[in-house]
């Protein structure tokens, strides 16, 4: 089952001749269930190319669809409610709330959709993530292979 199709993306900055393109013509599918990299060197487009599929930024050409559901014309409000609900982020620079332990940051998103979290899929994601001795701890109390901006954290959505 596809969760994630790229058709054609485009993303351009500048114009004439100082026109960078930093995603141009990509189109890929993902299947559920698949775990899939992004690589390549600094600067050929992959966080602008995340932030296309996440919906954080908009392609000047192109289309995504998640789950069967074009992002690409979504007002901002619905696209914020659907990331909310479908896309889970993980940031090179993470912003973790410093005064909420690791389950809380975890689950705020899930507090302020107003929903609560499923307890079973939240040990799931840091048994694999293999934080689950540490949901009780905060931010700063991780190394940095745990959390903070030398890496480790992984998104997992399965």
């Amino acid at each position: 089952m596809e969760i994630l199709k790229a058709i054609h993306l485009q993303k351009y900055y500048g114009n004439g001749e100082n026109t960078i393109k930093a995603v141009n013509d990509i189109s890929f599918s993902i299947e559920k269930g698949s775990f899939t990299a992004v690589v390549g060197t600094s600067g050929s487009g992959k966080t602008t190319l995340l932030n296309l599929i996440g919906g954080l930024d908009y392609a000047d050409d192109g289309e995504v669809v998640i789950g069967g559901q074009s992002i690409m014309h979504m007002g901002e409000e619905e696209l914020t409610i659907f990331r909310r609900r479908n896309i889970g982020f993980v940031f090179q620079n993470y912003n973790l709330i410093s005064v909420l332990n690791i389950y809380k940051n975890i689950t705020l998103p899930i507090r302020l959709d107003g929903n609560k979290a499923d307890e079973e899929y939240i040990r799931h994601i840091c048994k694999a993530l293999g934080i689950e001795e540490k949901m009780d701890c905060y931010p700063n109390q991780l190394s940095g292979g745990q959390g903070a901006p030398s890496g480790g954290w992984k998104d997992y959505r399965g």
